[in-house]
This record gives C-alpha cells, sequence and structure tokens, in this order.
C-alpha cells in the first residue's frame, strides 16, 4: 500500500514541476531596457577610443649605393622633419539640453570641415528612478582646429563632469611603413624586369604569381599609411551629454500623514488587482496547463501499473504451480 502511494505522490511532483516550468516559460516578462548609466562609475564619452591596427614589422631600409636613395634610419633615430600625432579627446558635460546640444555640435563639426562618426539619444533613469534624457556623440575634426572645437563644445554648460585628451605618436611606424612601401615596390619593378626577360612560360608563370603576391603587399601598405595619415589629419571628439536634471540634489519635503495613507490606500488597491490578475491567469492557464500534463502522466502512471500487476500475478502463479509440484 505504501509504495503505490509514494509513486502517485511522485507523480504528482513531476507534473507539478512540469506545469510551473511550462506556465513559467510562456508567461516571463521581458526585463527592463532602461539603466541608469550613470551608477556604473565610468567617465567619460559613449564611444571608445580608436584602436590603430598593428603595423608589420619594419623591413630594413634599401641599400642606398644601389638605388641611390637615401636611408630611412641613420644612427637608430628617425630623420624626420614633423612628427605624425594622433590626438584625440573624450569628455562629457552636463548641459540644460542634451537633444538641442548634440544638434549644435553636429553643426560645429560640418562648420570645420568634419563630420559626425555617431550619435545616440535616449533615456536613461537616475538610481531614484527619475526618467532624463542622455546622448553622446562621437565627431572628427580638422587637428589643426582640435583645440578651438573643444572650446567651442565647453561652451554655455552647466559643468563639465569629465575631460581626457590624448595623444599618439605614430611616426616611428609610419616611417616604417613607408620603408616597406618603398621596398616592396624595388622589388616589384625588379621582378617585373626579369619576366619581360623571361623566355620558358613557367618561368614567366611563376614570376608573375611572385608579383602578384608583391602587389597585394603594397596595397594593404598603402591602405595602412592612408589610415595613419587620415588619423593624424582628423582628431576624434568624443561627447557625453548629460541632462541637468541628473545632477541636482535631493530635496525632502514635509512629511504628511495624509499622504502616507494615501500611498498605502494605493499599494493595497494595486496588490489586490495583482492578486486579481494572478487568480485569473492561474485559473485559464496555469490549471488548464498543469491538467494537460497530467492527462499523459495519468494515462501512462494507470498502463504501467496494470502492466507491473499482471505481470506479478503471473509469476504467482508460476511459483504456486512450481510449489504444487515439489509437493508432489
Amino acid at each position: 500500500m505504501k509504495r503505490p502511494l509514494f509513486i502517485i505522490l511522485a507523480v504528482v511532483a513531476v507534473f507539478l514541476i512540469l506545469g510551473f516550468a511550462f506556465t513559467g516559460l510562456f508567461t516571463q516578462g521581458s526585463p527592463s531596457l532602461y539603466v541608469d548609466s550613470r551608477q556604473f562609475g565610468y567617465g567619460g564619452g559613449g564611444a571608445p577610443e580608436m584602436q590603430l591596427p598593428a603595423a608589420e614589422a619594419p623591413m630594413p631600409a634599401a641599400d642606398s649605393s644601389a638605388n641611390g636613395e637615401v636611408d630611412f634610419y641613420s644612427n637608430g633615430s628617425v630623420q624626420a622633419e614633423e612628427r605624425l600625432v594622433i590626438e584625440n579627446a573624450d569628455l562629457a558635460i552636463v548641459v540644460k539640453d542634451p537633444k538641442a546640444r548634440m544638434a549644435e555640435i553636429t553643426a560645429l563639426a560640418n562648420e570645420f570641415g568634419g563630420f559626425v562618426v555617431s550619435s545616440n539619444l535616449y533615456q536613461s533613469f537616475t538610481s531614484f528612478g527619475k526618467e532624463v534624457p542622455e546622448a553622446t556623440i562621437v565627431i572628427r575634426v580638422p587637428a589643426e582646429r582640435l583645440d578651438e572645437a573643444l572650446t567651442r563644445i565647453k561652451a554655455n554648460i552647466v559643468d563639465i563632469d569629465y575631460e581626457n585628451r590624448s595623444g599618439q605618436d605614430v611616426t616611428n611606424i609610419y616611417v616604417d611603413l613607408q620603408a616597406q612601401l618603398k621596398a616592396k615596390q624595388a622589388a616589384e619593378a625588379k621582378l617585373l624586369e626579369i619576366m619581360d626577360q623571361a623566355t620558358r612560360a613557367e618561368d614567366v608563370l611563376a614570376i608573375y604569381l611572385q608579383v602578384q603576391q608583391v602587389q597585394t603587399e603594397i596595397e594593404q601598405l598603402k591602405g595602412q599609411i592612408k589610415y595613419y595619415e587620415e588619423s593624424a589629419a582628423l582628431s576624434s571628439i568624443s561627447v557625453r551629454l548629460i541632462a541637468e536634471e541628473s545632477t541636482q540634489p535631493i530635496e525632502i519635503g514635509p512629511w504628511t500623514p495624509t499622504g502616507a495613507a494615501r500611498d498605502a490606500i494605493q499599494d493595497l488597491i494595486l496588490f489586490f488587482q495583482r492578486f486579481v490578475d494572478f487568480l485569473v491567469r492561474f485559473v485559464l492557464l496555469t490549471l488548464p496547463a498543469l491538467l494537460l500534463i497530467a492527462i499523459p502522466l495519468l494515462v501512462l502512471y494507470v498502463v504501467g501499473r496494470a502492466v507491473y500487476r499482471r505481470v506479478r500475478r503471473s509469476r504467482v502463479v508460476v511459483e504456486e504451480v512450481h510449489d504444487e509440484d515439489v509437493k508432489k
């Protein structure tokens, strides 16, 4: 008697667990999409700083005695008249209207001959649940006008929350790339000269494949050189625009019992509404789902129990017949 009762309880527990998991799968809500970005403690603008691609290892400079060109290196130092420096700025400012200030920064980029890389306007929440607008924008302006652009951006603002300016000297990388480019171009010219003098078809094909590989490497080097030149010519400015409301101090008003009572009644009404919603969903969704799951399990249990009893009864009959034969 105890064993069938235990089996019944186990089956009921299984289909209850499956029923709650099934209903939870179809009734779970989507998480909130709004978070308070000021709670995470990051200080700067919305976009991270630009990462520069790693340049290939520098190749030795061409021999000046062979082609009359001047080496790029002399006693391990770079002979360059001007340094190639990539300057970027990252700041967060507090403004009265983030949307209007973002439009002003966009117009500023166009005025300076630059462009907008990205912009984003969204709603955020403070740690006290207040909804405030916030925006991020990334622009590029000529490097020689970076100071002027920063001065214009910081004009007529409430406060500067964060400001960072960085510079990266890529002169050595740039000169190395130029040296590699000259070496590859010299190798290309030599291979073309050898291919013109070749007479056998297999030699021409082998040299042609080498020329194709060298030309591919030349285009890659040209692309890297162009990237560094454009990065140095146009500085990136990342700006995070914070609404003034999110920085206002909290004001605690006078306490009134009537307000507390009103809030308590509203909370009670809200609790009653949610409880009724739960009952409705339980009767119309959860309970039918549990029944749909319980019916097949109950059928399986009944069939399994009948088979088990039949097998057990057959075994008892066989044992009784065997005992009678033994007694005879």
